[in-house]
């Protein structure tokens, strides 16, 4: 058996037409759907092969946090993202901000910013620098 990577992470929605809306803001883009109207399943292309599935919450406790702390997303522009998901209706949680860190075995340093999607959903805007 052989690991090929990352495919996708599972977000459960509570409105569809609002999560579509916010992501295609961020650049994601529909890659597939199905089911039926009001219990779609929606898979989301973040650019990198890695997926998005938007499943819809059905009526299953809706955790403010659930099982993830939030998903990070791989950016040229933290700032510029973290405007265009506050301009798509995203609460934020932190500004970007430039972050040393002690990693080794080089210093590096990391540009981030955190954001509420539609759903709750924390996300991290990433950039290596």
């Amino acid at each position: 058996m052989i690991n090929t990577g990352f495919h996708h992470i599972g977000l459960k929605y509570k409105d569809l037409a609002r999560s579509l809306e916010f992501y295609n803001a961020l650049g994601l883009r529909e890659v597939t759907r199905w089911g039926d109207v009001g219990d779609e399943i929606v898979m989301l292309a973040l650019g990198d092969g890695g997926i998005i599935e938007l499943l819809p919450e059905r009526g299953e406790e809706f955790s403010e946090k659930g099982k993830w702390i939030h998903f990070a997303i791989k950016v040229d522009d933290v700032d510029a993202m973290y405007k265009t998901a506050l301009d798509a209706g995203a609460v934020s949680v932190t500004a970007p901000k430039i972050v040393p860190l002690d990693s080794k075995p080089e210093k590096m340093s990391i540009n981030v910013a955190f954001v509420k999607g539609p759903n709750g959903e924390e996300l991290e805007f990433f950039k290596i620098i």
